[in-house]
């Protein structure tokens, strides 16, 4: 055997040491620069420089780097173009909590030194990223990395927003919006998560201003409200027009308890009759409904908050109170003051901010907007164009559809230092608007918008981009847009696939990508969505320590579907750490019964042995899986496959039964068998370098021709139809029914190895009979058997145990090892086993439907099974009757 660099246990950390810095080193992973390939590009979805990477990008990383590595290996000049998105207000809101613990805010620094400590935060985490990314083995060309806040981007993003406002899709304007309180900024719509809260209607008395005036006998009316801080900035009361309780109070005046406001009762077609009493205060800064409604009746909008959500000079004594603390004042007050009816506990769903947590308030302030329906309208019509954007899942595409139907004007300002400047400027002295993608010539007469834009704005254009957009010259963006593939998770599907879909629908005229591959969440062992509120965070770089990059790898994309999430447990990091130790085990023997000149290449085919030939087709059939499954996005499958043909098909049969050959005196044979394990081996450690980079690198180098070389761009395996032989996999897999049935029999019967048995072997199938003679030395490995016949005439033994295969029985003589009371035990369930299948064979053809309709391919298999069925029903009853009759 020859010495090889492999120890007997596979080490993750001394395969791994060094090996990714030397591809980063040697360029592997820059385009071929070949102009004759076809172009294959992905652009990773830019993680934000807000902390660690987590479970889920480790998975979308891994799904992108083994499509990426595959199109290298199939000749695509690939580019993976790494990057990573500032996060406007998630990134400033960490750099805030790290000042807070210093006794500092960010206008104590003011904006200039704010912004040098987020960029100390984000050179910190980007090196962290990037260490992490190597960890994973990801193939990203780094000289290609982009920043959304880097110069090429910042152009880019200017030049978006100077064209949409000068054709009047980007206006400025007074209205409603969702504030987070605590990062005192804008929110759009999908930054906003709505859950259930605990809180209350508080039912209020609203006396009418005339004495004379009442309803119900009563001189107020009952208003319900969850909001009583709110109450300051009520204008109205309103009912519907139709609402005939309501009908003469319309045009009467109320006043605003606490506050002494009087108000007039207005109709609106907005109030819903059926709710409640059928009356609602109207408030228009702080409702988004109410501020329609005061639009149409010209009512006052009065704010009565501050952009920390306190109230202001508008909400009287309770001006400075923060506005939890004043709704329960507002309610003691109500209470001594007689004018709270009752208070009714509720359950409620209210909007928290994604970033913060905390509570979002309906604001009235003004924003900058994107017209949406414009935009939504054409990224629709794109959808039914032959430049369509295909969804993997296809229901995928269903939410973006109804999304973008449904669609809202997108609010992009945000009150944040950190981020892309809005590209407007006041005059000083005028007040006059500039908007532009340069500042004016006479700057110190005008001030820039202090607001930044939503971190979306700028990420819905990264396919383009950072391909040099908007130079349409750039060679990059000629060369590799539209991208081929964007893989991401289901939950930022309104955040970023739609806007990127309409953004460069808009500006390039074309999709960004061809495909987007949805994939699901990873939760726990429970099931559960991973938290720190729950503890059930996992770290990645943990798990690379303990058990390799290769295995995480292999654990993330062996249970990968389209679409579906995936649940993270030990116990099945444990399973793909063994599988990669089979891998290793199976190729160390192989690489040690190699000679040092055995190249990767067959031997003639007629040399080849009956087990050369079914290991080869095996081959076939495994490449043609992975790589229609590869095309597919169904990791999964292709995983199952490549597990199967190695753990099954290579390790367990064809290398046991190469030791026989290996371990003789016949050279040639000798010669032969290494050829094929050599190009076995080969062609799978291809197969499986996507997925897993390290370990196959590190295997294949020890191969005797790769000395120095490597796989990542080693050419991809490919189908080659002359060595797909269904004969020879037929005959084989009677070779291992046979060998299976007799290890079956040797369990039953408590018989080891050591125990001499005689195996007979009935059978009237002259080509059953060739391959058994053929392969006895197989046989003989196998089952180590006393004495081996292979007959037609064959008579049975009385006393001993059988096994029915398709075309032979088996005997084995056991007279002093078996229980005859057992056996004929044994033998009644396997006929009770056929019997059920004959008996549904025969159902099924004797079903006219089926008959008649079925193909006709389908048909003739079924009348085969049937046939092998009723063989092995009449041989086991025959043979039970033996043994009836012996005993």
């Amino acid at each position: 055997m020859r010495e090889v660099d492999m120890p007997g246990k596979y080490d993750s950390a001394s395969v791994e040491a060094g090996r990714y810095d030397k591809w980063v080193q040697e360029k592997r992973f820059k385009p071929s620069g070949n102009d004759k390939a076809r172009p294959y590009s992905i652009v990773i979805p830019p993680p934000n420089v807000t902390g660690k990477l987590h479970l889920g990008h480790a998975w979308d990383t891994t799904l992108q780097d083994m499509l990426i590595r595959q199109k290298r290996m199939q000749g695509f000049d690939t580019l993976w173009l790494p990057g990573m998105d500032h996060a406007g207000i998630a990134t400033q809101a960490k750099v805030e909590q790290r000042l807070a613990e210093q006794g500092l805010s960010r206008y104590d620094l003011g904006r200039e030194k704010f912004i040098d400590q987020v960029w100390d935060w984000k050179n910190e985490y980007a090196s962290t990223i990037k260490q992490q990314w190597g960890k994973l083995g990801l193939s990203l060309d780094y000289d290609r990395e982009r920043f959304t806040l880097d110069e090429g981007l910042s152009t880019a993003v200017r030049k978006v927003f100077v064209t949409l406002y000068n054709k009047g899709l980007i206006y400025r304007g007074e209205y409603i919006i969702n504030w987070d309180p605590k990062a005192r900024t804008a929110l759009s719509d999908i930054e906003v998560i709505h859950q259930d809260d605990e809180g209350a209607f508080y039912h209020v008395k609203y006396p009418f201003v005339d004495a004379n005036d009442s309803y119900d006998g009563k001189n107020y009316i009952e208003i319900a409200t969850t909001r009583p801080e709110t109450m300051f900035g009520d204008v109205a009361v309103a009912v519907h027009p139709s609402d005939e309780r309501y009908k003469d109070l319309v045009g009467k005046k109320v006043l605003v308890p606490l506050v002494g406001r009087e108000i007039p009762i207005i109709a609106d077609e907005y109030v819903d009759p059926e709710f409640g009493s059928g009356m609602v205060k109207i408030t228009p800064a702080h409702d988004p409904n109410d501020f329609l409604v005061g639009n149409r009746h010209d009512l006052e909008r009065i704010n009565t908050m501050n952009d920390d959500a306190s109230m202001n000079e508008n909400a009287g004594k309770y001006n400075g109170m923060d506005r939890f603390e004043a709704r329960k004042a507002i309610v003691a007050d109500l209470e001594a003051a007689g004018w709270m009816l009752h208070i009714e506990p509720i359950v409620h769903s209210v909007g928290h901010s994604e970033r913060t947590g905390v509570q979002v308030e309906s604001r009235l302030s003004t924003q900058w907007f994107v017209k949406m329906k414009p935009l939504a309208e054409q990224a629709l019509a794109m959808q039914a164009s032959d430049d369509r954007v295909d969804f993997y899942p296809p229901r995928f595409e269903g939410t973006f559809t109804r999304w973008m139907e449904d669609i809202h004007d997108w609010v992009i300002s945000r009150q944040l230092w950190w981020g892309h400047q809005i590209p407007a400027w006041y005059n000083k002295q005028t007040g006059a608007m500039y908007v532009g993608e340069e500042a004016p010539e006479d700057i110190e007469n005008w001030e820039q918008d202090p607001d930044v834009l939503d971190t979306w704005f700028s990420s819905a254009l990264w396919p383009f981009s950072t391909m040099g957009w908007p130079d349409e010259d750039s060679a990059d963006f000629k060369r590799y847009f539209p991208t081929n593939t964007l893989v991401t998770g289901y939950d930022i599907i309104f955040f970023w696939v739609a806007r990127m879909m309409f953004q460069s629908k808009e500006f390039t005229g074309r999709r960004p990508f061809n495909n987007v591959l949805i994939h699901g969440l990873i939760r726990d062992e429970q099931g559960r969505k991973m938290s720190k509120s729950l503890g059930n965070g996992i770290d990645p770089m943990d798990v690379i320590e303990k058990y390799g990059a290769d295995a995480l790898r292999w654990f993330l994309t062996n249970g990968s579907t389209p679409g579906q999430d995936l649940n993270f447990s030990y116990a099945k990091m444990d399973a793909s750490w063994n599988f990669i130790n089979k891998i290793w085990n199976a190729s160390r023997y192989v690489i040690m019964n190699l000679n040092e000149d055995t190249k990767a290449e067959l031997p003639a085919y007629d040399t080849l042995t009956l087990a050369d030939k079914w290991i080869l087709s095996r081959l076939n059939d495994t490449i043609a899986k992975v790589t229609k499954n590869f095309e597919k996005f169904e990791f999964g499958e292709a995983d199952r496959a490549l597990y199967n043909f190695i753990w099954n098909d290579f390790a367990d049969w064809y290398i046991e039964m190469t030791k026989e050959t290996l371990n003789g005196d016949n050279e040639a044979a000798k010669d032969a068998v290494q050829h094929v394990l050599a190009y076995v081996l080969d062609q799978t450690l291809r197969l499986l370098h996507p997925i897993l980079p390290f370990v196959t690198e590190a295997i294949w180098l020890e191969l005797p021709v790769h000395a120095g070389e490597t796989l990542v761009d080693a050419a991809y395996p490919e189908v080659h139809a002359e060595l797909t032989n269904d004969t020879a996999e037929a005959d084989f897999a009677s070779l291992v029914a046979l060998i299976t049935s007799i290890r079956t029999i040797r369990n039953e019967a408590n018989a080891p190895m050591s125990t001499k048995i005689d195996v007979l072997v009935k059978t009237e199938d002259a080509n059953l009979k060739r391959i058994f003679e053929e392969n006895a030395d197989y046989i003989n490995r196998f089952v180590h058997p006393k004495e081996l016949q292979i007959a037609a005439d064959i008579e049975a033994p009385k006393l001993s145990m059988s096994a029915v295969i398709s075309g032979a029985e088996i005997f084995v003589p056991l007279e002093e090892l078996i229980d005859l009371d057992e056996e004929i035990a044994r033998l009644e369930g396997e006929l009770k086993k056929f019997t059920g299948e004959v008996k549904r064979g025969a159902g099924k053809l004797g079903n006219a439907k089926f008959v008649n309709n079925a193909p006709e391919a389908v048909v003739a298999e079924e009348r085969e099974k049937l046939a092998d069925w009723q063989t092995k029903l009449a041989a086991t009853e025959a043979r039970l009757a033996d043994l009836k009759a012996a005993k």
